[in-house]
């Protein structure tokens, strides 16, 4: 067994491919703010790949962790100087892996948030990116308004306030760098919001203007956002994959991460600062990504949505099982064809038809082993953005949305805690016990839960959405998951 670190890299090349550059001549041009899974799978992969054909050498990522949490991955990526292995698992058992070697360290926001501030203010950082999730910018779900009483934005927008927040550490680089007569990073992000770039910059500005009026200006006027789309299903990395590397591969390494086969990103070029020849690495780069981007949240996410709750329910644990029984494989293709398609515009080079049933594929790898409670995570972020966009178009179109109705049905059932079986739900979600607490009175209230405008907004006014969600969510109570998905299939 080999300890995966730099000292190592010659060992583990012998059964592993690791980085074929010297890793001593890569300088940082990038620093990314949340490393977790799918960055290591996404992003730092594509830049290692480039780093292979002896390209974006001056491009090397630096790491922030801005939650108290993110401890841990600093440890782990302090240990290993930054490496790390990608596993890409086949539907058919095989194994891909690779030592990603793009990422030169990992700081600690929290621990030291002047060493995080001055790595983003280094003028050799060109690109600061993200990937926060989708909650992290902070957005009124129906208002779309930057959040400002939120506590810990708050708190930074004190005077003399050490920054905490992403908005607060990044804002506080590009004060520094405007200061010091550096031009600003371009801030690219890399998370599944609709318009992502003009979200983040929406957000940056709004923070800086509270701060400092002429800084606001400033970032509006100077800063790039780029938008982009990123794909590749990534769950979270377990101790049978720990396991796995070092019985399979032989590898020592205390946080691999595992993927599918499938990736794709595709980037909006607009940067200020210049940016890694991405296109040489598969990366689509395009003038307008919004129909990209619409294709993959209201398909792939707002799908993984519609499966998840109705497949715990009904007693499944892993996505593949969900994908596999031909009554939920069905029931998503449904809703995919009938309801979120005729929301899209055609897409550049896409047959929308086969990327719908590559979808179905993708979900059903079992070797993948992702988790359906992962996707049941911080739904109150991911069912504003993702699915309801979808149930108000076709509302205003006079299309159907009974199966996306269902589909907030399902999760109002899922979030009273309890399953078909009578076993504890943990619902995750950073306002869960207010969820809870609501849908508890489903029985009582059917509209209780669709009431909370800060999430649906007015769509409890909507008489034609609240009979499809209190006919499908009365069924779920009477039926349970599999007959409601067996009554909307008959429609």
């Amino acid at each position: 067994m080999t300890q995966l670190n730099p000292a190592n890299l010659a060992a583990i090349g012998a059964s592993v491919p690791v980085p074929g550059y010297d890793r001593t001549q890569v300088t940082p041009g990038i620093v990314h703010l949340g490393v977790g899974g799918f960055h290591r799978a996404h992003q730092a992969m594509y830049l290692d790949r480039l780093m292979n054909e002896g390209k974006a050498l001056d491009w090397g990522i630096r790491g922030v962790g801005v939650l108290p949490h993110d401890a841990r991955m600093k440890e782990v990526m302090d240990a290993q100087g930054g490496l790390y292995t990608l596993v890409l698992k086949a539907p058919d058992g095989s194994r891909e892996p690779r030592v990603i070697g793009s990422i030169l360290d990992v700081l600690h926001a929290p621990a030291d948030p002047d060493a995080a501030v001055e790595a983003m203010a280094d003028p050799r950082i060109r690109i600061v990116s993200l990937t926060v999730t989708e909650g992290g910018y902070n957005i009124d779900a129906v208002t779309g308004e930057f959040i400002l009483d939120e506590p810990g934005v708050a708190a930074d927008l004190a005077d003399g306030a050490v920054p905490r927040t992403a908005f607060g550490l990044v804002t506080e680089a590009l004060r520094r760098r405007r200061e010091r007569g550096v031009a600003p990073f371009t801030v690219m992000s890399c998370d599944n919001v609709q318009g992502n770039g003009h979200v983040a910059r929406k957000v940056f500005v709004a923070f800086a203007t509270v701060k400092d009026p002429e800084l606001g200006a400033w970032i509006e006027a100077n800063v790039r956002f780029p938008n982009s789309m990123v794909d590749r299903i990534t769950p979270g990395t377990t101790d049978d994959d720990r396991a796995e590397v070092s019985e399979r591969f032989g590898v020592e390494d205390a946080w691999p991460v595992v993927c599918e086969p499938f990736v794709q990103w595709v980037l909006e070029d607009d940067f200020g600062l210049g940016r890694p020849p991405y296109e040489d690495a598969g990366v689509q780069l395009v003038a307008d990504v919004e129909p990209y981007e619409l294709m993959k949240l209201r398909l792939l996410n707002a799908s993984h949505q519609a499966l998840c709750y109705f497949g715990y329910l009904a007693g499944y644990r892993l996505v593949h099982e969900v994908a596999q029984d031909p009554l939920f494989a069905g029931f998503l293709l449904a809703y995919m064809e009938r309801e979120a398609t005729p929301t899209l515009e055609p897409v550049p080079g896409i047959d929308l038809d086969a990327y719908r049933r590559e979808l179905i594929s993708r979900f059903s790898n079992a070797e993948v082993r992702d988790t359906v409670a992962r996707l049941c995570n911080e739904s109150s972020d991911r069912i504003p953005k993702w699915l309801l966009p979808v149930v108000r178009q076709q509302i205003a179109s006079g299309g159907e949305f009974f199966r996306a109705a269902a589909v907030v049905a399902s999760w109002a059932r899922y979030a009273e805690g309890v399953d078909e079986q009578g076993e504890p739900i943990e619902v995750s979600d950073r306002i869960a016990e207010r969820l809870v607490a609501t849908a508890q009175r489903n029985r009582e209230e059917p509209t209780a839960f669709i009431a909370d405008r800060s999430l649906f907004g007015d769509l409890v006014d909507d008489e034609a959405f609240v009979a499809e969600y209190t006919a499908a969510l009365a069924s779920l109570h009477a039926k349970g998951a599999r007959a409601t998905l067996e009554d909307l299939a008959a429609r």
